[in-house]
């Protein structure tokens, strides 16, 4: 379903309650029950739906840190681009916006996958060759997202926003906290 028809769907519901509400507190008065439940139905709506589309934006847990300042920096850019990505995905933001956010989580991305790979092969991590096969697998996935994305617009996105919000948690907590004492232990910033 597009956000188009969520919302309108949304914006009916709430009208039906509140016509429903309105009409029960003329024919039932304040003093039933009813009515109020259709008051507290009309309140749980929005906090219901901002908690729903809360749960699709990433945020920054200390867990998160690698122990590199300049790449706990780059990864607290990504979670930020990426839920500048989740915005234009779940609000009327416009083709523009779309393509200008998804191609600055990509440029970003490439761009701390380089600089941390340059890190890692200056501290003589072990297991360079596997982390930059990661990332190359993970760059093909984008890109297979964004020929996805040329051919059906929008309704692509939802898909890409929630693959890069997961895929960068679970390489920060997985394989970035591998390498973490190596690059703290060679000095390397």
């Amino acid at each position: 379903m597009n956000k188009t028809t969520k919302m309108l769907l949304l914006v009916l519901l709430a009208g039906t309650l509140l016509v429903a509400t309105i009409l029960t507190f003329v024919a039932l008065g304040v003093g039933h029950p009813v009515p109020w439940l259709l008051v507290a139905s009309l309140i749980g709506i929005p906090v219901l739906t901002n908690w729903h589309e809360k749960r699709n934006f990433a945020v920054w847990k200390d867990e998160y840190s690698v122990g590199i300042e300049s790449l706990d920096e780059d990864h607290r850019k990504l979670l930020s681009l990426i839920n500048h990505l989740q915005t234009a995905v779940h609000y009327q933001t416009g083709e523009l916006f779309e393509k200008e956010a998804l191609n600055e989580v990509v440029a970003y991305t490439k761009y701390h996958f380089e600089r941390e790979e340059k890190m890692l092969e200056k501290a003589g991590y072990a297991d360079l060759d596997a982390h930059k096969e990661l990332h190359k697998k993970m760059i093909a996935k984008i890109d297979e997202f964004l020929v996805r994305y040329e051919k059906e617009g929008h309704e692509a996105l939802v898909d890409v926003a929630l693959y890069l919000k997961c895929w960068l948690v679970k390489h920060i907590n997985g394989t970035d906290q591998e390498y973490s004492a190596l690059l703290q232990e060679k000095g390397v910033h």
